[in-house]
């Protein structure tokens, strides 16, 4: 029995006259309901995906195996300071991924870190790298990531973990007025947090030296080469020193993963936290229309109780656009980001969405990295992702520090 098929029909709102879709797997050998689509990368190019790969029950949270750290973040080689931005930040047990490679991040090893989304990884670097500027002011630290919420989302981070500290930052990204952030740059800041477009923009603009930084974070590198940034990548590091210390985070390995490693760093310590494509406290599903209008089902759902605080993802700027009209007209409480939203605006809807002053965003593919959201209760697939690759980071918007979370996809 599908999960949803013992929801009562929504009774509020307008609604689909069409009566109820029908659930979950169910009907899962149903051939007339294939939505198959291709994905990319290593190992998977080329083969198309069944829709039961969007259907996996969750791993009930009291069965999940309790992981048990090494240390406690008071046992880190950190300045003390640090330790208590950290108890402020009510961290008391690092996760499995920041139990592993802070040590050798503090002792200066190059780390590969490979692990899932949400588990923490931003803190990972940013405690181990704040340690190491606070010893020595004479260091720099270049974080690279593939998109501007990303970079925001890691320094919204590093404001808690630096709290007192004195120790500038600037993110550098693109949509946003490029006049502030040149201005920030002359302060001479400990920390450049930024997209490579932007990046090599305010090199080309003589605003950033980067031959004084021996530092580099390489945050989500498979979606930064996906996303075709390789060459900037290569441009930007060949202005740091040869002798650097480089941490290098993903989600996936791939041939040209494995090459970029080979490239740019020496000796790493590999790090694997990964368990699976998708965490454990998913609940995954998908919602056949079957001729039903699906606006109207989309209704249906958000007007049950447990659809609490929901993200879902369109394919297209318009459409996203469209369909965040379309439910703030049916009294929903929803905004939208895409590309076309100016950064201030895209930065309003997020803060909204995670005050709860909104229950639902609509977005592009763009918020599918790096945002860190608690409490989401469900992600919707309003439109079916381009790849498999896509539909995990999706979906790993919810389920997150180990709650429960639920993912539904649509399909014909």
């Amino acid at each position: 029995m599908s999960t949803y098929s013992r929801y009562p029909r929504a009774s509020s709102g307008r609604r689909s006259s069409s009566g109820r879709p029908f659930y979950g797997n169910q009907r899962r050998g149903n051939r007339g309901a294939s939505a198959s689509f291709r994905t990319r990368g290593s190992g998977s190019r080329g083969n198309a995906i069944d829709i039961s790969r969007f259907i996996n029950k969750a791993t009930v949270v009291e069965e999940v195996e309790r992981f048990i750290p090494v240390h406690s973040f008071m046992d880190f080689n950190v300045d003390p300071r640090i330790k208590h931005n950290i108890g402020q930040k009510g961290y008391v047990i690092p996760t499995p991924i920041q139990d592993k490679a802070i040590p050798h991040i503090v002792e200066g090893r190059d780390i590969v870190g490979i692990a899932n989304t949400g588990t923490g990884k931003t803190g990972a670097f940013l405690i181990p790298l704040l340690d190491k500027i606070v010893k020595n002011r004479s260091e720099r630290v270049l974080i690279m990531v593939p998109t501007r919420e990303l970079a925001l989302q890691i320094e919204e981070e590093y404001h808690g973990f630096s709290a007192g500290s004195g120790l500038l930052s600037v993110c550098v990204v693109g949509g946003a007025k490029i006049g502030p952030q040149l201005r920030r740059l002359r302060d001479n800041p400990y920390f450049v947090i930024g997209t490579p477009g932007r990046i090599k923009d305010v090199i080309e603009r003589r605003a950033l030296d980067l031959s004084k930084f021996r530092t580099v974070v390489l945050d989500e590198a498979d979606r930064m080469l996906d996303m075709g940034f390789i060459h900037d990548m290569r441009s930007i590091l060949s202005l740091m020193p040869r002798e650097r210390h480089t941490l290098f985070f993903s989600a996936t390995i791939s041939r040209d993963i494995e090459k970029l490693i080979g490239d740019f760093l020496k000796d790493p310590v590999r790090i694997s936290v990964k368990t699976g494509d998708t965490a454990k406290t998913i609940d995954q599903d998908v919602v056949r229309l079957q001729g039903k209008n699906k606006f109207n089902v989309l209704h249906d759902l958000l007007t049950l109780p447990e659809f609490g605080k929901v993200l879902i993802f369109g394919r297209t700027k318009h459409g996203v656009e469209r369909l965040s009209k379309e439910l703030v007209g049916r009294g929903f409480k929803a905004a939208s980001i895409h590309g076309n939203k100016t950064q201030a605006h895209r930065e309003r809807a997020l803060s909204a969405f995670k005050q709860d002053h909104i229950r639902i965003l609509v977005a592009t593919d763009v918020a599918a990295r790096g945002i860190d959201i608690a409490d989401v209760s469900h992600v919707i697939n309003f439109d079916i992702p381009t790849t498999y690759e896509d539909y995990v980071h999706r979906i790993g918007r919810t389920g997150r520090a180990g709650k429960r979370g639920k993912a539904l996809t649509f399909v014909d």
